[in-house]
């Protein structure tokens, strides 16, 4: 089996300028997940996708394969996540190259390790799945959580039959955007990522810190310090 890792990283960051490439404790973002990729040994290819030469220069830097750029069009805000994977796939496959399995790794999530990427397609192999999905549990039960009244006014805002006893309430996942494993056939038809042949791959919090913002750029470094 012929695995491709996927690394999105667009130049174009509104909330963040250049957060694919901040430097992270020293290192350029995106480099915490080509290195972990690597490392992991499961794939023939790990590509960045970038629409950036000077991105592209500093992951190949780091070890990545990048053959080509994405177009300006799938640069946009409006361009899907999976429109990049196919035109990464379909690009790769014109070059002689075929893979069975893709995998989405968000340099966003600079914390998931080699030993995580291992373990999500361990799972992958052993469930014969179509899909593995990373998630981690939720830091609140949604049972916790609701919208507000224009006024600000609590009522209703917590059905206290259905909450129970905080300590007895069930446990909640939430998808932490750092591993999307999935079948090039799946992909190219346009499957369900989560459909009843997808499989979850539980993450520790720890783990899953997904970059948005500069106070997840400062968390994330606290946590990059502490797990070193």
């Amino acid at each position: 089996m012929k695995n491709l890792a996927v690394i999105p990283a667009r130049s174009g960051s509104k909330g963040l300028k250049n957060k694919n490439i901040k430097l992270l404790n020293g290192k350029p973002l995106l480099a915490y997940t080509v290195e972990a990729a690597l490392q992991s040994g499961i794939f023939d290819c790990v590509h960045v996708s970038t629409d950036s030469e000077r991105y592209a220069d500093i992951a190949r830097e780091f070890g990545a394969d990048i053959p080509f750029l994405r177009t300006a069009v799938l640069a946009s805000d409006s361009a899907s996540t999976m429109s990049t994977l196919y035109y990464v796939v379909e690009h790769y496959k014109n070059r002689g190259e075929e893979f069975d399995t893709v995998c989405l790794l968000q340099p966003t999530s600079p914390l998931r390790d080699a030993a995580d990427i291992k373990n999500a397609y361990q799972i992958f192999e052993e469930k014969k799945a179509e899909s593995v999905v990373s998630v981690c549990e939720t830091e609140h039960s949604p049972l916790l959580c609701n919208t507000l009244k224009e006024s600000g006014s609590m009522e209703g805002f917590i059905d206290m039959k259905k909450v129970g006893r905080r300590q007895e309430l069930s446990t909640y996942y939430r998808l932490n955007g750092a591993i999307y494993i999935q079948t090039v056939d799946l992909l190219m038809q346009g499957g369900d990522l989560y459909g009843d042949k997808s499989y979850a791959y539980v993450m520790e919090k720890e783990h899953s810190v997904d970059i948005d913002d500069e106070m997840d750029f400062m968390f994330a470094e606290v946590m990059i310090r502490k797990l070193e």
